[in-house]
C-alpha cells in the first residue's frame, strides 16, 4: 500500500474541509452559520499546521494537499 505523503490528520482536515465548502456552496436559502463557522475552524487548522513549518515544505504543498483530497486519495482518511 502506498503511504500518503502528507500526515493522516492534515489530511482529515482538508477533506472535512472540503466537504463543508461544498455543503456551504449547495445550501438553499437557510442558515448557513455553522457551516461558515466550521469552515473557518477548519481553515484556521488547515494554515497553521505544524507540517506547514517542515524545512523541506513549501507554497505548492498547500495545492498539493487539496489536489491530493480533491483526486481521492484521501479517501481512506475519510472512512476512518
Amino acid at each position: 500500500m502506498e503511504r500518503d505523503p502528507f500526515p493522516l490528520d492534515l489530511i482529515r482536515t482538508q477533506t472535512a474541509w472540503t466537504d463543508t465548502y461544498a455543503a456551504l456552496a449547495s445550501a438553499g436559502g437557510g442558515s448557513t452559520t455553522a457551516l461558515r463557522r466550521r469552515l473557518l475552524r477548519l481553515s484556521v487548522q488547515l494554515w497553521w499546521h505544524p507540517y506547514w513549518d517542515t524545512p523541506t515544505v513549501g507554497p505548492a504543498d498547500r495545492v498539493a494537499l487539496r489536489e491530493h483530497v480533491r483526486t481521492g486519495h484521501g479517501g481512506e482518511a475519510k472512512a476512518a
